[in-house]
């Protein structure tokens, strides 16, 4: 019999939300919430894995996040291009696998190489996986499986469950089996629509720029006392 009090979930997704939230309740500007919650980002990453957390997949900027201002928008990524700048490295040395997860048509040329480059330095990486999602939506992501899929001509008797998560960005990763969203919000926005159907979820009062360690353990510990069911009991 498994030892509830050590049940750690293999794969976690985070929606990470309130960093503007945070910024003004502080009466700073939204950009320095975007600053801390990125750092916040590698804190909780690197935590995680040490817990035990095989795969952790992190929403950080979806489909509809392009309606902000130009300014926001480039300041997040050129906090997404710093962080994979300088901490592909960290993560190879620590076996720690990189994957950016969503539509990347929308990506400059220079952004790309960084992505590219990032992934690349990773890729042998063997204990543990992180999912950033980037330009990320789940309705999008399963039109656009849906789309190879008649593009390939596959006859209609032939097309499965397992076939559309063949097609999907997150191919080859398990669903998550845990998801945490913070600042109080308690909807899931589009993150991981198709992978999410069994997923526990968890939605913590704190906004992500406050959201500690110890947050995250309450977060485990939550899990750990529930039962999970997928439909059969």
């Amino acid at each position: 019999m498994k030892n509830e009090s050590n049940l750690i979930p293999e794969h976690i997704g985070i929606i990470v939300d309130g960093n503007r939230r945070w910024a003004k309740k502080q009466n700073l500007p939204s950009l320095e919430g975007h600053r801390v919650g990125a750092n916040r980002i590698k804190e909780i990453a690197e935590y995680a894995l040490t817990r035990g957390v095989k795969i952790l997949t992190i929403f950080v900027f979806s489909t509809e996040n392009w309606k902000r201002s130009q300014e926001e928008v480039g300041y997040l990524f050129k906090l997404f291009t710093d962080f994979l700048n300088n901490e592909a490295e960290n993560l190879s040395k620590r076996g720690i696998k990189l994957q950016i997860l969503g539509d990347r048509s929308k990506f400059d040329d220079h952004f790309m190489r960084v992505i590219d480059n990032a992934e690349k330095i990773t890729t042998e990486a063997d204990k543990g996986l992180l999912n950033l999602c980037l330009n990320y939506g789940g309705r999008d992501e399963i039109v656009k499986a849906v789309q190879k899929i008649v593009a390939n001509k596959v006859a209609e008797s032939d097309i499965t469950e397992d076939l559309i998560k063949q097609n999907l960005y997150s191919k080859n990763i398990m669903d998550p089996d845990f998801i945490i969203r913070t600042s109080g919000e308690q909807r899931l926005s589009g993150f991981l629509t198709w992978q999410s159907v069994y997923s526990e979820l968890y939605f913590a009062q704190k906004m992500w720029p406050e959201f500690s360690k110890d947050d995250f353990d309450l977060a485990l510990a939550e899990y750990s006392n529930r039962q999970r069911r997928f439909g059969g009991n």
